[in-house]
């Protein structure tokens, strides 16, 4: 028993021991929920006697499934069998190996990956944008839509023929016995819906469920842990609201927001001390994760006591921004300080580019985590070879890369075949099209991809003529001519490669600017120089997004790109209070020192522009600014709250009044309204 309590503080060893009932524990960032909630895995085994065999907890990453396991060993000494620790799809696909045969289908299945999707669907139709079809194909799967479905909500006809590439792409994995990533929690789900004795027997085995990272979670993993409890109500979620940031990509919020509404006579505890950050960090994160309404209301409390006050850096431009990061950085390595506990943080990829070649300068090595570095990108090789081709139509290798980009209409075969006819007459491939007639290219390819061969030629000629003229507006004429965007319409991350295709065309600009006599061989040379970097080797520092940080904590954090526009997005399809709860996300990875950097300009989208300081600045208490700041409430309509002469009441609504809240609250029948301070939440 003292095994599993000796580390705990008192509000984790009272959520540790609420085994009965629903269970929300709200875990603050570094509050020490993976000691929690592997604990409370334990005292249901070692304490209470709870069959290991009957527990089930669920995660989302294999690296943290393989940490829980561990820890969750070492405090485990009677368990007969291991318990069942995984992520929701390992458990998924263990579900289908017993159960698939009840949808007539063989448990000897495959389960296939993203690239094996692809594959299939571009087979099925090579038309429309494979990445745009593989994405709602996944969002019809999450929905719990039938191909038939998906075409009778379908009003567009490029989503009608994706309906069909859908229903195709289905008879495709039924006729192969596959199965892809969506339909491992998708047909779990459906077998428990379609078999209610399937359903019980499955809820009696795991009769205690815990859920890691709860915020992460979406409607379908919602749905499937109500199928798991429906004969019992044992079910503990541990998360963070104000770590929410997955949006983008299905987790819904009200999943946590709304738990105890979902599971109804919840307990819920709050793990709001904090072993990780020093105090002036936290006193930032509170104070800017305070402004959003839609949150469940908790305030991370340091241990670790005092520490430097978090530190501002103001420059003109990314160069200047990058070139100060460096020196901070380089400062921080001679002063002893490991490469390894150093990150540098954004937002939005794109940013990642002026860093990298400040760090470059400098010496200092770095690993990019989660993402390639800016001139490895796909879009950015694309955009390199085109510029190698117009510069030297020989260059074979780089004609290959950019022939059907965007799509021309020929495949791989085709290209090889004028390949070898090109090596046949002893010339280059870009020459043997340009001087061969037509009627001998359709020997190769058909009649109407040979004209637009014949016609791309002409286009890569007419732009190599501006470069002659006007070196700086030959990268609009190369967009102009060849829509280069285009190559990656329809596609989940087009924004951010767009993005980085428009830093690439200002960086050309910058580059022309600065050298308005160097040729475009001078700036391909240039960036060969920063691409073909040696292999980075021995320490180095993080550099990574916001997103890939989730999870992670370094002694010393930088910031980039709070401005607005970077940190938050702002414009369509932005969520402020996601993008809120990312500033709180990369405040909160921060152990020692924590720097927030913003630029007054900056490349974006191909030009020089103007930028404003972040408003997180300002909510954060960091600075004074003309932004209008308002603290939020923790309240929200259908909270249950306590007035110490009127006793308990529901809020019916929440208004602004001044600088505080009003809230309309029912009192068992009586309505009044009552300033939010004057309440307490139940």
């Amino acid at each position: 028993m003292k095994k599993i309590f000796d580390k705990l503080n008192d509000s984790q060893t009272k959520a540790v021991k609420q085994s009965e009932g629903p269970v929300l524990i709200l875990a603050g960032a570094g509050s020490g929920k993976t000691t929690t909630i592997v604990s409370r895995l334990a005292y249901l085994v070692e304490e209470l006697g709870i069959p290991a065999s009957n527990t089930l907890t669920l995660t989302f990453t294999n690296k943290a499934a393989k940490e829980m396991k561990g820890r969750a060993s070492d405090m485990m000494e009677n368990a007969a069998y291991p318990p069942l620790l995984c992520t929701f799809h390992k458990f998924g696909l263990l579900f289908l190996k017993f159960n698939i045969h009840l949808l007539s289908r063989q448990n000897n299945f495959v389960v296939i990956d993203t690239d094996d999707k692809k594959r299939i669907i571009k087979k099925i139709n090579a038309e429309i944008p494979t990445q745009l079809i593989a994405s709602e194909i996944s969002r019809y799967k999450n929905s719990l839509l039938t191909p038939d479905d998906a075409y009778k909500q379908a009003e567009l006809f490029n989503y009608q023929q994706i309906a069909k590439v859908y229903e195709e792409y289905e008879t495709y994995l039924l006729e192969n016995n596959l199965v892809d990533f969506d339909d491992l929690i998708a047909l779990t789900f459906r077998l428990l819906n379609e078999n209610e004795e399937l359903a019980r027997v499955t809820s009696e085995k795991y009769r205690y469920i815990m859920v890691d990272e709860y915020q992460d979670t979406n409607e379908l993993q919602l749905k499937l842990l109500e199928k798991l409890c429906c004969t019992h109500n044992n079910l503990c979620v541990v998360g963070d609201d104000d770590q929410s940031i997955y949006g983008w990509r299905g987790a819904h919020i009200r999943n946590i927001m709304e738990f105890d509404q979902d599971f109804v006579g919840t307990s819920v505890f709050k793990l709001e001390e904090n072993y990780r950050s020093r105090e002036p960090i936290l006193k930032v994160a509170n104070s800017l994760i305070e402004h959003n309404r839609s949150r469940l209301g908790k305030k991370l409390i340091p241990t670790r006591g005092s520490g430097e006050d978090v530190n501002i850096l103001n420059s003109n431009d990314e160069n200047e921004e990058s070139r100060k990061i460096a020196l901070k950085i380089g400062k921080l390595l001679e002063s002893g300080v490991k490469a390894e506990d150093i990150a540098v943080l954004y937002r939005v990829n794109v940013l990642s580019r002026s860093i990298e070649e400040g760090l470059n300068r400098s010496g200092i090595n770095y690993r990019l985590v989660g993402g390639l570095r800016f001139y490895d990108r796909a879009e950015i090789k694309d955009l390199i070879s085109y510029i190698r081709v117009i510069t030297n139509f020989h260059d074979d290798f780089s004609f290959k890369r950019i022939v059907n980009k965007p799509k021309r209409g020929l495949g791989k075969a085709s290209v090889d075949k004028i390949e070898l006819a090109a090596h046949a007459n002893d010339t280059s491939i870009f020459e043997y099209i340009k001087k061969v007639p037509v009627a001998d290219l359709e020997s190769l390819v058909r009649t109407k991809n040979a004209k637009t061969l014949k016609r791309f030629i002409k286009d890569i000629q007419n732009v190599a003529k501006v470069v002659s003229e006007s070196t700086y507006n030959f990268i609009d004429v190369l967009e102009e001519t060849f829509h280069l965007k285009d190559i990656y319409k329809g596609m989940q991350d087009e924004a951010d490669r767009v993005l980085n295709m428009d830093e690439f065309y200002g960086l050309f600009r910058d580059f022309v600017k600065n050298t308005p006599e160097a040729s475009l061989d001078e700036f391909l040379n240039e960036l060969t120089l920063q691409s073909e970097q040696d292999q980075v080797e021995g320490e180095s520092i993080y550099m990574m997004s916001i997103h890939a940080s989730k999870g992670l904590e370094f002694d010393h954090i930088f910031v980039i790109g709070l401005e607005e526009g970077f940190l938050p997005l702002v414009g369509d399809g932005s969520d402020l209070e996601e993008e809120r709860r990312l500033g709180y996300v990369s405040f909160t990875r921060a152990k020692e020192t924590l720097t927030l950097s913003h630029a007054s300009s900056r490349f974006y989208k191909g030009r020089r522009s103007d930028l404003q300081k972040s408003r997180f600045f300002n909510e954060a208490g960091l600075c004074e600014g003309s932004l209008i700041v308002e603290k939020n409430t923790a309240f929200k309509k259908g909270d249950l709250v306590r007035h110490k002469i009127f006793g308990t009441g529901r809020v019916n609504g929440v208004s602004k009044s001044g600088r505080e809240f009003k809230l309309s609250i029912n009192f068992a029948g009586t309505k009044r309204d009552i300033l939010a301070s004057f309440v307490e939440r139940l």
